[in-house]
């Protein structure tokens, strides 16, 4: 039995749109994950997962430890539900949400802020100046891990933090020294251009490839002589580094004492571009037939998911199951129908299902409320994504 065949057995008493998780293919990411980390621990990306009860069945497996969030209100309603070792891996301005943070001396042992200036430091006594008691509140100064040569000219990486250099990161850790209330326990670096950029692209992999192993040379001197740096301030809990796409490549660094990871347990489409390793795609959407206007045409309901990142075409989901179909050139993935065009048309009636792989990972779960569990040809369970508990943060 086919993969298509599977999916439609186990979710025959389903309506789509909806979206699913193949089991076996998680299991068997997550495996793969760990022996590429060699007994580093994972800390968990939730931007990649979102959805709670999934997030607790995922660090119950060995090799994982800790969740890395994206907004403090999510960090602050995970540590509600029991969730202890967050690391909120983006700088944050809402003002009401520090104050909620330093009033709660629970939720303040558990989740560690990330900033990258003396103005976000600023910007947190300012929020909880008027909070007593006030919980000493925890900090991970972000560093820039991207590639930079030819005089700045050229750069490859996420435009993050302006803390580069090792006397960079040395100055913000003894300002943060400086502050009372504030305490400094971690550094993270995520390298983009190695993590999150696939090293077999359809085009231009001998280009990139070299500026990936050029990045992570530079990187490992750099990130070392960072840590070393700050280490001569602050006694360091973790330092955090790499993504699903640099795991055994990061790990390398001696400097590094753990890694992040999300994007692999789902391994969304971007993620195929990758020689290092090979995931199993495990999140999907299927979305139905509604009419046929041409012999080799089919329109489906909805489709309009597009990734963030640039607007072009590898941000669109993938028409996965049945193989052959494309999307309509003037059309795309459209807001309530989507044409679907290609021989493997022909044989779909009204009410089939097409199934879609999103181009990222946990995005997908912004347009359902469930995720449904599959294992074999069978649906053992249904688990809420954040929007199925009503939490939107971003």
């Amino acid at each position: 039995m086919d993969d298509r065949q599977r999916y439609d057995r186990a979710t025959a008493a389903l309506e789509a749109p909806f979206a699913i998780l193949d089991l076996a293919a998680v299991r068997a990411n997550a495996a793969d994950l760990v022996r590429r980390a060699a007994g580093k621990p994972i800390r968990i990306a939730t931007k990649s997962i979102r959805s709670r009860p999934l997030l607790e069945r995922l660090l119950a497996m060995d090799g994982f430890r800790g969740l890395m969030a994206f907004t403090l209100p999510e960090a602050l309603w995970l540590a509600s539900h029991g969730f202890t070792d967050i690391l909120l891996a983006y700088p944050t301005a809402d003002r009401h949400a520090l104050a909620a943070l330093a009033g709660d001396p629970v939720a303040a042992g558990r989740i560690t802020l990330t900033v990258d200036s003396p103005a976000h430091l600023d910007l947190i006594e300012a929020a909880v100046t008027g909070v007593h008691p006030r919980a000493e509140l925890r900090l991970c100064i972000d560093i820039d891990a991207s590639y930079v040569t030819l005089g700045g000219r050229f750069r490859a990486g996420a435009l993050r933090s302006p803390v580069r250099e090792p006397g960079q990161a040395a100055d913000l850790a003894a300002a943060i020294a400086k502050r009372q209330g504030l305490r400094l326990v971690g550094l993270m670096a995520y390298e983009a251009q190695i993590a999150g950029v696939g090293d077999a692209p359809p085009a231009g992999g001998a280009a990139t490839r070299l500026m990936q192993a050029r990045s992570a040379r530079d990187l490992v001197l750099r990130r070392g002589r960072v840590v070393n740096a700050v280490r001569r301030i602050a006694d360091l809990e973790f330092v955090n580094g790499g993504g699903t796409g640099s795991v055994e490549r990061t790990v390398r660094e001696k400097a590094v004492t753990e890694v992040a990871a999300g994007s692999g347990f789902f391994h969304p489409r971007l993620f195929d571009f990758y020689r290092r390793f090979t995931g199993r795609p495990a999140a999907l959407f299927a979305l139905p037939v509604v009419r046929r206007p041409a012999p080799d045409t089919v329109t489906v309901l909805g489709g309009g998911y597009p990734a963030s990142g640039p607007a072009e075409p590898s941000r669109l989901p993938q028409p996965y199951l049945p193989a052959g179909l494309r999307y309509a050139p003037h059309e795309g993935a459209g807001e309530v129908q989507t044409p679907l065009l290609g021989p493997a048309a022909r044989d779909l009636r009204i009410g089939d299902r097409v199934w879609f792989r999103h181009a990222k990972a946990g995005e997908l779960c912004e347009r359902f409320d469930t995720l449904h569990l599959i294992d074999g040809d069978t649906l053992v369970e249904s688990l809420p994504t954040y929007r199925g508990e009503g939490r939107t943060f971003l």
